[in-house]
């Protein structure tokens, strides 16, 4: 028998049958009503998720696609972009602007630790002429949250836009895009959202929209104009992965029935229950706690355990998927996620099979500790 495969991967993630089954359906028109009283029905329940009354716009691409809508719309050769860097991913979004010409600030910060919103608003004091802000919610890399909170303060205040790289954090971490003065926020659906990969949302600010109508950048497949002209419709201006729609709209109700605080109340106590097992266990955090992410927990692994080796040994002998370093963190840590279609026993498992590995590699571990850690803090009900 082959072994069950346990995806604890940041993205993709496991999907709910639910959502397997309603991409089971058969095909429709994408031009048809009933595909257009979809788009209209999903949207409002992407506003209801993201948290906010701005369009929603849904590309069928990647996250990445997503970023590059957000530069492509906003970015002109030549424009001061400043560049938030604290991980693997607000490098894509740096390179991104760069790509399109930007004259890039960038603003580097410690693998592992927050943005300093004071630093930022230095930048930001001196460049006054800097027209975007690139932000990542939810660095993956590092298993930190940054303080998007306090970064739209800022933006505010100064005039530029704020971007924000939610591709990994939306659907598990709080964020009030409206509220906090983020203006142009993207997600994607194959993590915390539970779906396959394939679609890019993106919701955008009416500040948002005045420096899109002034950018002379070209796109075309990533014309955010283009999108609203078709959401006017409740279409989409290209071919949409249709089935993904489908998809997508069963794991909108999925978390809407679940309630959006319990959502973020679940991957809490996720997060804690892993945190307090690694180290229960003797294992170090790359990441604060104070600013931990609730669906992603990094670890540096042991001395004397090699990373690889143990990825290795989870996923050949029990089936159990980590995923590594990236950049300067390859060979360092390795990475639990518990996002999206995630249980307590998920954790349990996860746990007990990271347990088993550092025995076999020579790492002395107390076999059943990390467990009840982990079980301590769910009979503690505490996130």
């Amino acid at each position: 028998m082959d072994k069950k495969l346990r995806l604890l991967i940041p993205g993709p993630t496991p999907v709910p049958p639910q959502v397997s089954e309603a991409m089971a359906r058969p095909m429709v028109g994408h031009r048809s009503k009933g595909f257009a009283e979809l788009t209209a029905r999903l949207t409002g329940k992407l506003q209801q998720i993201m948290q906010t009354t701005n369009p929603v716009f849904i590309l069928t691409s990647s996250g990445t696609g997503g970023l590059e809508a957000a530069v492509a719309n906003t970015v002109n050769p030549g424009d001061k972009v400043l560049a938030l860097v604290a991980g693997k991913f607000g490098e894509r979004f740096r390179d991104l602007a760069r790509v399109y010409g930007a004259e890039v600030i960038e603003l580097s910060f410690p693998w592992g630790q927050p943005v300093d919103v004071a630093a930022v608003k230095e930048q930001l004091d001196a460049h006054p002429d800097i027209t975007v802000v690139l932000a990542t919610l939810n660095e993956t890399s590092t298993a930190v949250v940054h303080d998007i909170r306090g970064l739209g303060t800022l933006t505010r205040d100064h005039g530029a836009i704020l971007a924000v790289d939610a591709v990994s954090g939306l659907g598990g971490v709080e964020i009030r895009p409206d509220e906090w003065g983020v203006d142009i926020l993207v997600t994607a659906s194959q993590k915390a959202l539970m779906v396959p990969p394939g679609l890019a949302l993106i919701s955008v600010s009416d500040k948002a929209w005045e420096l899109i109508a002034k950018c002379k950048s070209p796109r075309y497949y990533f014309s955010l104009e283009a999108a609203r002209k078709s959401l006017a419709k409740w279409n989409t201006a290209y071919t949409p992965g249709v089935s993904l729609f489908f998809g997508l709209e069963a794991a909108a109700d999925l978390i809407l029935e679940e309630g959006l605080e319990n959502v973020f109340a679940r991957h809490r106590l996720l997060a804690r229950a892993t945190r307090e097992a690694v180290k229960a266990l003797g294992l170090k955090l790359l990441m604060p706690e104070e600013c931990a992410s609730p669906v992603v927990t990094a670890v540096l692994s042991p001395e004397g355990v090699a990373v690889d080796d143990l990825r290795k040994l989870l996923l050949d002998k029990y089936g159990v998927l980590y995923a590594g370093g990236q950049a300067e963190l390859k060979g360092r840590v390795f990475r639990i996620a518990h996002m999206g279609y995630a249980d307590r026993l998920d954790v349990i498992s996860a746990i007990a099979a990271l347990e088993l590995a550092l025995s076999e590699l020579g790492y002395a571990v107390e076999l059943g500790k990390g467990v009840a850690a982990a079980q301590k803090v769910f009979l503690g009900g505490a996130n």
